[in-house]
């Protein structure tokens, strides 16, 4: 990064430089906001950017990450919201990793990489699935309007409802795949889900992201569009799993 080696420092700063080069690599499209998070996330938990360094200029991370400059500065704003980084004015000013970073809780001390692995892995066989089977059904009037009412309750949510009524929405797009046994392993899940969502900060662009994408999903599920909704809520899945992947591994 921009730090200023001191003696016998070239070697680390070198080495550093290489895997920020090696993280900082271009995002996905469809969850920029998320993977940009992610890989900033990766420099500073990885060690590869040190307490009290400087992140490079926002067009330089944009240009490494192929985002706009507008995305890598939501991701610091983020960040900073979250404790991680500081941004300073001035002739010396910039972005700069904080000198004490948030202590993990005890919530994000619980889980492994292959506990998280576990939950998300099994989020996407059954969520895609239930996406692309209730696109696939003559949907009833009722289940229609259910969708949504759901849709419309977790758009624009106040933080401390979100998470309850996103669960709502996406146990009801399990509820009309038409496959009663699956509504009990999703709700399940989704359990396991929520515990990791709750060990990190919701985001509001993330929030914003993902409110595009239940729209899309609900959208191509009423419209019969069975690739639609299952490709949509496969990048959704994605947004969310870049998230706990950089704030909890």
């Amino acid at each position: 990064m921009t730090t200023v080696p001191g003696p016998g420092d070239t070697t680390r700063t070198h080495a550093d430089a290489t895997a920020s080069n090696a993280l900082l690599r271009p995002v996905r499209a469809l969850n920029a906001f998320e993977d940009t998070v992610q890989r900033l996330l990766q420099t500073i938990r990885l060690g590869v950017l040190h307490p009290g360094d400087s992140l490079p200029p926002e067009r330089e991370l944009a240009v490494q990450l192929g985002v706009s400059r507008d995305t890598v500065r939501e991701a610091i704003k983020s960040l900073a919201d979250a404790g991680y980084l500081v941004s300073r004015r001035g002739r010396y000013g910039g972005t700069f990793l904080a000198e004490e970073l948030p202590t993990p809780s005890a919530q994000e001390i619980r889980f492994s990489r292959s506990d998280i692995d576990d939950v998300l892995r099994l989020r996407e066989i059954l969520e895609v699935g239930a996406a692309r089977m209730a696109a696939g059904r003559a949907l009833t009037a009722a289940e229609r309007a259910a969708l949504r009412g759901r849709l419309v309750d977790v758009s624009g949510a106040a933080p401390e409802d979100y998470r309850r009524l996103d669960s709502r929405l996406h146990l009801a797009i399990a509820e009309v795949a038409g496959v009663p046994s699956l509504l009990p392993l999703l709700a399940q899940n989704r359990m396991r889900l929520n515990e990791l969502l709750d060990g990190i900060p919701l985001l509001p662009r993330n929030i914003a992201h993902s409110d595009q994408q239940h729209q899309g999903i609900v959208m191509a599920i009423l419209d019969g569009d069975a690739d639609g909704a299952a490709q949509t809520m496969t990048a959704h899945i994605g947004g969310s799993a870049s998230l706990l992947h950089g704030f909890l591994d």
